[in-house]
Formats: structure tokens, sequence, C-alpha cells
């Protein structure tokens, strides 16, 4: 069968099109010093992979090709926000503006972002104040009693009371391991003890999951407060005569990631917010 040179340049430049694509799908990178990096989608530049960290091209991180043993699908984005939490009553999707401030109020008492506190909240009970896990972990911040009872809780389920003792409990994470965010979340989730038995991140799938939930949440919200911040710079003006221009802002630039020595991508570096 013959096609005519226009249609054989149409199928070429599709085929073209298509090829050139990044593939797409959110996975994990497995890493050959056996982490992982949760990213979106990837694109194969010379000998590095960029792994994009968001649905847009922003936010990435590159590794070298050699160093990424293979992929899998990230199943931790696909479960609930809390899969350990059997919760009495539907989940609040988004906190409320109650919620909101004593977020707000816990942070500025201990110094904390409350974008973090809320990534934690999110991951913990998805903002249900009523949530038990199976361990018997209660209300926003899942607090173990006997946590609650150190931290001076009366009331895991009075929202004020768990919020400010877990964002206090975090602190003090952040605190002990140096502001190691990685290391502070793995505490809080799987405790200290074994955060230090393992030098770092424990093996344990959830305890892994939920940090990656966490990070990526974090990144996220830091991501879109960046990309709003720069839209809402004016640009500069020059001189008001006849034929004053403005001179068009620059584009944005990727923003600063690191990552931490668990493999897992951090937007910054979390540190202690300034009264």
């Amino acid at each position: 069968m013959r096609i005519s040179a226009k249609a054989a340049a149409v199928f070429c430049a599709v085929a073209v099109t298509l090829l050139a694509r990044p593939a797409t799908a959110a996975e994990l990178a497995i890493l050959r010093n056996g982490f992982s990096i949760c990213h979106e989608h990837r694109l194969v530049i010379g000998t590095m992979t960029r792994l994009f960290l968001a649905a847009d091209d922003f936010s990435f991180t590159d590794v070298p090709t050699t160093e990424i043993a293979g992929y899998e699908k990230d199943l931790s984005l696909a479960t609930p926000a809390d899969s350990r939490a059997q919760r009495s009553e539907p989940a609040k999707s988004p906190p409320d503006p109650a919620l909101n401030q004593v977020v707000n109020s816990a942070s500025a008492a201990y110094h904390l972002d409350p974008d973090l506190v809320n990534s934690v909240i999110h991951a913990e009970s998805g903002f249900n104040s009523r949530a038990v896990s199976p361990k018997g972990a209660r209300g926003l911040m899942q607090l173990m009693p006997g946590t609650a009872n150190q931290l001076g809780v009366t009331d895991a389920f009075d929202p004020q009371s768990n919020v400010t003792g877990g964002t206090r409990y975090l602190r003090e994470l952040l605190d002990r391991y140096n502001f190691d965010v990685v290391k502070a979340l793995a505490a809080y989730n799987a405790g200290p003890q074994r955060v230090e038995q393992y030098r770092g991140v424990p093996p344990f799938p959830e305890t892994r999951a939920y940090v990656a939930r966490v990070v990526h949440e974090y990144n996220t919200k830091k991501i879109a407060r960046e990309k709003k911040q720069n839209k809402s710079r004016s640009p500069p003006q020059l001189g008001a005569m006849p034929g004053a221009f403005r001179i068009p802002p620059p584009p944005p630039s990727p923003p600063h990631l690191r990552v931490d020595p668990s493999g897992f991508v951090i937007y910054l570096q979390v540190g202690p917010c300034l009264p």
C-alpha cells in the first residue's frame, strides 16, 4: 500500500512527538543504595535521569541513570491518608478554618512551619479528629495514650489539645535529630528507638510510605506557594517618558531541592521558624 508524502510526514511527526514525551506515572525510582525517590514522571537526559516531583516541569531532581536500579508503582499515594486509622466518622479532606487557626497557633508556639504540621495531620488522620488506629493512637495527630500523657494531653480527641501536643512532640523530634525532617518523621511514625536502631529510616514499608507521603505533600505546598509568590511579583518599570516599557519577569527557576541521605527529596531545609 502506497502512502502519500504528506501523510507520511504527518505520521512521522506524530511518532516523534510520542517518542519525545517523558514516561508518566506516579512511581518510585529504586536507587542502587536501596532507597527510593517518589516522582510523577521522568525523562532521560544524556547520562542523567530527571525525576519530576510534580505534574509540572519546575520541580525535579537529576540522578545518574546508572544509580537507578529500576522503577515501581508508588502504591502509597493510592492508599487512604492513614491506612492505620479506623475512623468512626467520614474524614474531612481539607482542614476547616477553625482547625487552621489551631494549627497556626501551635506552629507559632513551637516555631514550626504550619505547612509541615498540616502535612503530618493529613497523613496521620486525614483531618479527622475522631480517628483511632488499631494500635490505639487517637485524634488528628494520632497520639498514643502514653505519649499523650507525657505531653500533658488529657483529651486526645480535642483538636486544640491534640495538635498542640503533637506539634510539641514533632518539634522535640526535630531538635533531637538536628532538624533532619526525614528522621523526625520516621521517628514520629515508628518511634525514636527504631530510627536509632537502623541509623535512619527503618526498612518498614509503612514507615517509608508515611515519610514519602508527608514529604511529597510538604514539597507540593511549598512549590505552590513559591509559584503564587512569583506570579504576584510585579515586573519593574522603566521611566515615565513616552515609549517606556516593562521588563518581563524572569522565568521561574526550579525550586531548591536537596536529596536526603535516605533518598527522599526535600524542598529546602526544614528549620525552626523565628517568632
